[in-house]
C-alpha cells in the first residue's frame, strides 16, 4: 500500500470504504439500471403478486406482480437524480446570495440576512411543502420546491465563509500590494470561500434524497406507477402486515444511500479542517 492509499484510508476509514462500496453500486444503478435488474419496473404479473422474497425475486413482489428489487434499482435515478437536482439549485442560488449579501452594501446584507432568519426558521420540508401547495405536485415541482428551501442554509454558510476569507491574512496583504477588489476576489475570497460548498453538497443531496423520499411517500413527488423509493413505501404500508417485504427494499436503498452520503461528506469536512 502506497504512502498516498493509507493516507486516503487514514482520512475516509473503514466507513468510508464502505460507504464509497455503496454509492459505487448506487451510481451504476442511477447510470446503467439494466446491468443490476434487466426487467422492467412497470411490467405487471398478477398472478405473482405478494410472493415473498426468493432466489427469483430477492426483494418479492408487490400487490401487481412486480419485482420489487427491479423497481428499487430503476427508482434510483428518481430518488436521486431529484436530490441532485435540487442540490443544484439550492447551491447555486444560494451561492450568489451569499456573495451578495457578504460583499454587497450594508442594506442588502440586512435584508438578505433577515430574510435568511426567516425561512431558516422553518424546517426545509415544510418550506418545501408550502411551495408544493403554489406549484402543485410532480417531479419538477419536487425539484423546485426541494431547492428553493435549501437555499437559506447555503446562502447563510457561504455569506459566513466569505467573510471569514476577506478577513484572512493573505487577502490582507494582496490588498496591502494594490491588488485590485476584483482579482482579490476571483483569486482568493471566491476560491477558498466555496470550497466548504463540496461538503455541504455530499450532505446536502442525502438530506434532499430523504426530503424527494418524503414528498414521495406523500403522494406530493414522482407519480405513480413510476418507481421511486418514497412512492414504493407509501404503496407498501397498506400491506405492512403482510407483505413487509415491498417497504424493505425501498427502505433499506433510502437508508443505505443517505448513510453513505452522510458519512463521506463528514469525513470530507473533518479532512479539509486538519489540512
Amino acid at each position: 500500500m502506497t504512502e498516498r492509499m493509507k493516507n486516503a484510508y487514514q482520512l475516509i476509514g473503514w466507513q468510508g470504504l464502505i460507504s464509497l462500496c455503496v454509492l459505487l453500486v448506487t451510481a451504476v444503478a442511477v447510470s446503467a439500471p439494466q446491468l443490476l435488474a434487466p426487467g422492467d419496473p412497470l411490467a405487471i404479473h398478477p398472478a405473482e403478486a405478494f410472493q415473498a422474497p426468493s432466489l427469483a425475486h430477492p426483494f418479492g413482489t408487490d400487490e401487481s406482480g412486480r419485482d420489487v428489487l427491479t423497481r428499487v434499482v430503476h427508482g434510483s435515478s428518481a430518488s436521486i437524480g431529484i436530490g441532485a437536482a435540487a442540490t443544484a439549485i439550492g447551491i447555486g442560488i444560494g451561492a450568489v446570495l451569499g456573495f451578495a449579501a457578504a460583499i454587497g452594501p450594508r442594506l442588502l446584507d440586512a435584508a438578505l440576512g433577515r430574510l435568511f432568519e426567516v425561512l431558516f426558521a422553518l424546517p426545509t420540508l415544510v418550506v418545501a411543502l408550502l411551495l408544493i401547495a403554489v406549484m402543485g405536485g410532480g417531479t419538477a415541482a419536487a425539484v423546485l420546491a426541494i431547492g428553493l428551501a435549501t437555499i437559506p442554509g447555503y446562502a447563510r454558510m457561504l455569506r459566513a465563509s466569505v467573510r471569514g476569507v476577506a478577513l484572512s491574512g493573505y487577502v490582507e496583504y494582496a490588498r496591502l500590494e494594490g491588488v485590485g477588489p476584483a482579482t482579490v476576489l476571483v483569486r482568493h475570497i471566491a476560491p477558498n470561500a466555496l470550497w466548504p460548498l463540496a461538503s455541504a453538497a455530499t450532505l446536502g443531496v442525502a438530506q434532499a434524497v430523504v426530503w424527494v423520499s418524503a414528498l414521495g411517500f406523500l403522494g406530493l413527488g414522482t407519480e405513480p406507477p413510476s418507481p421511486e423509493w418514497g412512492a414504493m413505501l407509501n404503496a407498501g404500508r397498506v400491506y405492512l402486515a403482510t407483505a413487509w417485504w415491498m417497504t424493505l427494499g425501498p427502505g433499506l436503498a433510502l437508508v443505505a444511500t443517505a448513510a453513505a452520503l452522510t458519512v463521506l461528506g463528514r469525513r470530507f469536512a473533518q479532512g479539509r479542517r486538519e489540512s
